[in-house]
């Protein structure tokens, strides 16, 4: 049986809100053009598979600069989580679990519990 961990609350929260800035940014990078860059149209069919793509009319300012705060957040978080001060009271070989365990948590809490002040 795995396991269960008493993370603390700001560990949680940085982890959920890593979640939802890495699931905004895949959102907003399907509805983007493949390309940053204004770029024509590709089609290849010399290599192993055949590769289409449409013209790019490429990313505007404002897409540039939305894509560039929420990877800037999503590595403030990505490291917020990764030093948090709870790693150190974590044995060595059992944070790879316990890392697995945060990841997750989210789907074992139901909404508004967990959120409180430590």
């Amino acid at each position: 049986m795995a396991t269960t961990y008493e993370f603390p609350s700001d560990l949680l929260a940085g982890q959920e809100e890593l979640h939802q800035v890495r699931s905004e940014l895949s959102a907003l990078l399907k509805r983007l053009p493949w390309s940053v860059q204004p770029m024509d149209g590709i089609s290849d069919d010399t290599g192993w598979r055949k590769v289409e793509r449409p013209a790019s009319p490429g990313w505007t300012a404002d897409e540039q600069a939305e894509v560039e705060k929420l990877r800037r957040r999503e590595h403030e978080l990505a490291v917020f989580v990764s030093t948090h001060r709870f790693w150190a009271e974590v044995a060595a070989a059992d944070r790879m679990e316990a890392r697995t365990g945060l990841k997750h948590a989210h789907k074992r809490q139901p909404r508004g519990e967990g959120t409180e002040e430590e």
